[in-house]
């Protein structure tokens, strides 16, 4: 007799698939020699084609997309807002660096649900937040004076706006994950044309950004569907399984190797988020809207 999964796990699930595509973000954008601006475009495009695809395919235009309402449209701005801040950090700064700050983001995440939802973090996740978020101090200590600190600090941004919307989609878990997700994608697109001309990338690249375009959207609707059901810190804990995956992947593929003070902080950063995840979130007293 199979045993139907709860809430909890298929969110675990869902966090844990989503990870793992995320975590190819950074050859995707640096396997390519095109701009940060010409991939976004191009992951823009090709990922809100494929995702109102699948919307339609599913027969949930109407919930999905016409009725997402003012809070599927801010989640969508925040998202634009993220996505670009995450593909030009990779641009600028090593895969590890945008990976270990990232990993930062369950840590955030329990913060701004403390401050805006009343989800009172435990003990461990506060002492948590406080070494990880030294953590990122170092690592940007390490870039002061260095080119890549812009990158470093795109990073953040990344991780800012990623940890806003595993607390909005705790807060509204009515708004639907796919609509926002492809809206997100067409706001980006005049932005990043304007920015960089799109056509200069050759087919080849292009092919490799629709791939891109496809995982990436796939990945989004995931977590973002994986975060209506898990408490945002514990959302944010388990999206950190990226971290070791993708610096693996940009050692044997890009042959990326972090620097000293990387390695320093990232221990920092994942020393925090273990310690945050010592206790499990509880999910806390959702304000109701009376």
């Amino acid at each position: 007799m199979t045993v139907p999964l709860s809430a909890r796990q298929v969110g675990i699930v869902l966090m844990l698939a989503s990870a793992l595509l995320f975590s190819s973000a950074g050859l995707f954008t640096k396997g390519v020699a095109a701009t940060a601006w010409q991939v976004i475009f191009w992951r823009a495009l090709f990922s809100a084609v494929l995702t109102f695809g699948m919307v339609a395919l599913r027969g949930r235009w109407r919930p999905e997309v016409t009725q997402m309402g003012a809070q599927g449209l801010l989640v969508a701005v925040i998202s634009a807002l993220a996505t670009a801040a995450f593909l030009s950090a990779f641009k600028l700064t090593a895969v590890a660096n945008v990976a270990l700050i990232y990993a930062a983001t369950p840590l955030v995440a329990a913060l701004l649900a403390w401050v805006l939802l009343r989800e009172r973090p435990g003990r461990w996740m506060v002492v948590g937040a406080c070494v990880g978020l030294t953590g990122i101090a170092v690592i940007l200590g390490g870039s002061l004076g260095e080119m890549h600190l812009r990158g470093d600090l795109l990073a953040l941004c990344m991780a800012l706006g990623l940890s806003m919307l595993f607390v909005l989609y705790r807060a509204w878990p009515a708004v639907p994950a796919a609509g926002p997700t492809a809206l997100s994608s067409i706001l980006l697109l005049p932005v990043a044309g304007w920015m960089a001309p799109p056509l200069g990338v050759p087919l080849f690249e292009i092919a490799v950004l629709a791939a891109f375009g496809l995982v990436f959207a796939v990945a989004s609707v995931l977590m973002l569907e994986a975060a209506k059901r898990l408490p945002s810190g514990q959302a944010g804990l388990l999206s950190t399984s990226e971290t070791p995956f993708a610096m693996l992947l940009a050692w044997l593929i890009l042959s990326e190797w972090p620097d000293p003070m990387t390695w320093t902080g990232g221990a920092l950063v994942m020393a925090g988020v273990l310690l945050g995840g010592l206790r499990r979130d509880q999910p806390g007293n959702v304000p109701s809207s009376t």
